[in-house]
């Protein structure tokens, strides 16, 4: 049996309903709007009716702040409802079904999760559609049915043999870039010309999935793409800039040798300046082993007024393309990167910094690149992302600096330190 419960905010709470109200009224200019609510709609299968009973008012909803129904009477003008799409993870979902487990003592239950949002005033077509665009990000989330499901367990197709892409060997230049496009690749053509050199040197085509995960692997957040990339032309006319780039030139001279072959990329920018410091004997505290993803430094440390030797550690990471598609997920990755990290290494995490780059906030919908999000969701969204997983972990930040820039529209800066 599927048990559905409804969870809405008190009046008196409804802050997140009325934000996304102001934003609708000003931001997508839906003048005609009165009234925003937001329900929260839980189906759970898999346990009896005395732990779905014990789990309303403990797992599902605070008596204090929210209005619980087992039946939901719309009488808004227009209602919705946005899912996780299969295979997304779903944080509400998976932590009330871990939370009903401990209460139960038993097998854990399946647990679906959707949001659903009732509008109020004359809304019309285009209006509602500006709406459901702006709270659904098709990347990670789905409009879903209001009717009750009669199970939650999915049906999945049953699985075919793995496609070989036949004749991808011999495609010609032209029929790469379609190739691309037809698969919908994040790799440029330079990359799958080289991908296709392999496979004709292996004397075989690749399988889709070889094809997907090399996609995955050689994406601008997992192989560094734009910081790996050979930089052949440049063109400086900052004269600050251009004298930066000159000492640069001459660290690599003393570091690699004068005819190197080296690349000249914004990896090499960004660390030949510690390499330089190393070299010269500066860094005679930086300690070094095969375990670290971060700067340690071998300190001494007081503990009960004795020396001790302690590691002091700094670590950074950016989701930038990430948070540019999932801004709660990706801002979440990003300082919960920074976290993991050194935790694994067997180190407290005890303060962080966030610096973020943005376009401005205030650019209206219609202004809006074709095919992103608007500058203003991904920000605030972004921001609820990061909060959320620094809280639940404890940790304190004690710097935030958001930058707003026109350069920011093509790309979101997200860095997270700690």
């Amino acid at each position: 049996m599927v048990y559905r419960i409804f969870v809405e905010k008190k009046k008196e709470f409804q802050n997140e309903a009325l934000s996304l109200k102001e934003d609708f009224i000003n931001f997508l200019n839906v003048k005609n709007l009165k009234r925003v609510r937001i329900i929260n709609r839980y189906d759970v299968e898999g346990i009896d009716e005395e732990t779905f009973r014990q789990a309303i008012n403990s797992i599902f909803s605070e008596p204090m702040v929210d209005d619980i129904y087992f039946d939901l009477e719309n009488d808004g003008d227009e209602i919705f409802a946005i899912e996780a799409l299969p295979g997304q993870f779903d944080q509400r979902a998976d932590s009330a079904a871990q939370c009903i487990q401990l209460l139960s003592q038993k097998e854990r239950p399946q647990v679906a999760y959707a949001r659903i949002y009732i509008l109020y005033g004359d809304i019309n077509e285009e209006d509602l559609n500006k709406i459901k665009n702006y709270v659904n990000n098709p990347v990670e989330t789905r409009f879903a049915s209001l009717d009750k499901k009669d199970t939650l367990k999915i049906k999945y197709d049953e699985v075919k043999d793995i496609e070989i892409l036949n004749g991808f060997i011999e495609l010609k230049y032209e029929e790469c870039q379609k190739f691309i496009n037809d698969y919908g690749l994040a790799m440029d053509i330079n990359d799958l010309l080289c991908l296709q050199d392999y496979f004709k040197e292996e004397k075989r085509d690749p399988t889709i999935t070889e094809i997907k995960v090399i996609d995955t692997y050689w994406s601008d957040h997992c192989r560094h793409t734009t910081f790996l990339t050979n930089l052949n032309d440049i063109d400086i006319e900052d004269k600050e800039i251009k004298e930066s780039y000159n000492n640069y030139l001459k660290l690599r001279e003393e570091l690699y040798g004068k005819d190197n072959k080296r690349p000249i990329t914004l990896m090499d920018l960004a660390t030949i300046g510690a390499k330089s410091l190393k070299k010269d004997g500066y860094l005679k505290e930086l300690d070094e082993s095969e375990e670290i993803n971060a700067c340690s430094i071998s300190i001494k440390a007081n503990i009960e007024d004795k020396k001790e030797d302690w590691l002091l550690m700094f670590k950074n990471e950016t989701h930038n393309h990430p948070t540019e598609i999932e801004p709660y997920g990706g801002a979440a990755t990003c300082i919960g990167g920074c976290i993991r990290d050194p935790l694994s290494g067997r180190v407290y995490v005890h303060q962080a910094m966030r610096i973020t780059g943005s376009g401005d906030p205030r650019t209206s919908i219609e202004e809006t690149l074709e095919g992103k999000l608007p500058q203003r969701k991904i920000s605030k969204n972004a921001l609820e992302g990061y909060s959320a997983y620094g809280n639940q972990i404890g940790l304190a930040t004690g710097y935030v600096n958001e930058i707003y820039h026109e350069d920011y529209v093509a790309k979101r800066l997200e860095c997270g330190v700690v």
